[in-house]
């Protein structure tokens, strides 16, 4: 998960139920349910396609697919050589189809298999804002394409799509923050400026902000399946990307043959509340490792009060720095208070055996290394001008504020941590004055049932890892309550997204694929905690 201040059928067609859900796309589907009988003639997975997904161009209701060449991305990704690439052009506001259009751009990477499954697995980025094509590497480097062609398409807004949605602004403000106190009232006023000149900007372009959201990208990727002739197929998401999934599960489930949710995040858990639980439980994993293992127990007990503590102490007085961050030799001061270091908390679990030093180090008046952290992932190159902000306040505007009060955000972080000082508790990990941003970015709340649970038989894999702190472990067995063919996977010692960091995880999702009913989770049981780093 990204955001604004932070550092990711056949037989038997399955239905997927849920209240409302024809309201809920009664307006966006239109193209769809007009769609010739011949765009899904491709329905029997054990059926190769004709010729590789991908090189025919082909217009389907509102949408249309033009093969050509591969889409922009920041740096070169070794993982698209021999991708066939193309274009989805889509009505930008279903509601309006004759209205402006969009284009998204796609790259199929083919499979290392002489003969590739017909279901290909598609990708779906996390954020809301990164760009799946962006993410191939880590895809193919987990081994996804070993049998299916894996499918990576730019979601609206994003970086490769026309338009983008990007706010390079809003990245140079995250970057200058580090060096001021995060919850400050002159801080919010910045903060909320920033968002502001981003959505006067975009506005001015011309686009229909409103427009952004999971509702509308759902479609996309309907639209795609249909317009590449294809029966059914699988997904793949990661972080927010299962959040889209979800949503796509329940509005189009008619194409998908299984479904991959790696670092979940239900919508209809959506919010601040639910952040800060996933903080607690991602925390908590990696305390109990370190208390667990001897060496780290003994040099540092009671990791869990030696946070609180510290949280308390930095909101109560924080602690100024200077340090320099790698790529740079230029010096940046760096303000460490109680929701920095919460926030630098819920990313360091991705550094796990360092928490713990860093914590102590902390603790007897060292703040450097965190500060180095905190600050090194916020002025990254990496961190300028590939969000696509319009599309994270697309998304949380018009589907998580609207149904959560102040009241009940709070209260999450009171539960959660009920220790911590108020101004802590009131800004919820990686959503800090989202309710101010959602205020003057001013897009229609979303049809209530984006809400819903999504209800179905699609086999799903639901994976977790046990240290992660931005989608907590707790929402696989949530999800798997409404999907009567969920497997539940949590992935020890990991923290958010395992595909990126677990061989384990990799085999166990690569598995899924082949076998839905039953992936391999031998590896499970060769997991061993990390050694974390002890100091004198």
């Amino acid at each position: 998960m990204t955001r604004h201040q932070e550092p990711r059928r056949r037989p038997g067609v399955r239905r997927v139920r849920a209240a409302s859900a024809g309201m809920a796309t009664g307006l966006l589907v239109t193209g769809l349910l007009a769609a010739p009988a011949q765009a899904l003639s491709r329905s029997d997975a054990t059926d190769g396609p004709a010729a590789p997904i991908g090189t025919a161009a082909r217009t389907v209701g509102d949408a249309r697919y033009e093969p050509g060449p591969c889409p922009r991305t920041p740096e070169p990704v070794e993982a698209l050589k021999g991708a066939r690439c193309g274009t989805l052009t889509v009505p930008e506001n279903r509601a309006e189809p004759t209205g402006k259009t969009i284009t998204l751009g796609v790259a199929i990477v083919p499979a290392k298999a002489d003969k590739p499954k017909a279901d290909p697995i598609v990708w779906l980025a996390g954020g809301p804002g990164d760009d799946a094509v962006g993410e191939a590497k880590m895809a193919i480097d987990g081994g996804l394409n070993r049998d299916r062609d894996v499918i990576f398409m730019s979601q609206r807004g994003t970086y490769s799509a026309r338009p983008n949605l990007l706010c390079p602004a809003i990245d140079e403000f995250n970057a200058r923050a580090v060096g001021l106190v995060q919850d400050a009232p002159s801080t919010e006023r910045l903060h909320v400026a920033a968002t502001k000149a981003c959505r006067d900007r975009l506005a001015a372009r011309g686009i229909d902000l409103g427009a952004y959201d999971d509702i509308q990208s759902a479609a996309d990727y309907e639209d795609l399946r249909t317009a590449l002739g294809l029966g059914q197929w699988n997904l793949y998401g990661i972080s927010y990307g299962t959040h889209l999934a979800l949503a796509y599960m329940r509005l189009h489930p008619e194409g998908l043959r299984a479904v991959g949710l790696d670092g979940i995040l239900p919508p209809s858990k959506g919010g601040s509340a639910a952040t800060w639980s996933s903080a607690r439980q991602g925390f908590d994993g990696l305390f109990k490792a370190c208390a667990a293992q001897p060496a780290c127990n003994q040099r540092y007990p009671n990791l869990s009060a030696t946070f609180d503590r510290l949280v308390r102490r930095l909101e109560a007085k924080p602690v100024t720095t200077t340090v320099t961050v790698p790529g740079s030799d230029k010096p940046v001061k760096v303000v460490l208070d109680g929701g920095a270091l919460v926030n630098w908390m819920t990313s360091a679990t991705h550094v796990a055996p360092q928490v713990p030093i860093a914590l102590d180090e902390l603790a007897h008046g060292k703040p450097q290394r965190i500060a180095r952290q905190w600050a090194g992932g916020k002025l990254s190159p990496q961190a300028m001008g590939r969000v696509a902000h319009g599309l994270v306040y697309g998304v949380f505007c018009s589907e998580w504020t609207p149904y959560e009060t102040q009241a009940q955000a709070l209260k999450g972080g009171q539960e959660a941590f009920p220790t911590f000082p108020r101004s802590v508790q009131a800004q919820a990990p990686q959503l800090a004055f989202l309710r101010p941003d959602c205020d003057v970015w001013n897009v229609p709340a979303a049809p209530s049932s984006i809400r819903d649970a999504t209800r179905g038989d699609i086999p799903t894999l639901a994976l977790s890892g046990g240290f992660d702190s931005q989608t907590g472990a707790d929402n696989g067995p949530y999800v798997a309550r409404t999907l009567s063919k969920a497997k539940v996977v949590t992935v020890p010692y990991e923290p958010h997204v395992v595909f990126a960091t677990s061989k384990c995880a990799q085999e166990i999702a690569v598995s899924f694929f082949d076998t839905p009913s039953a992936p391999k989770t031998a590896c499970l049981t060769t997991l061993k905690a990390p050694e974390f780093e002890t100091g004198p």
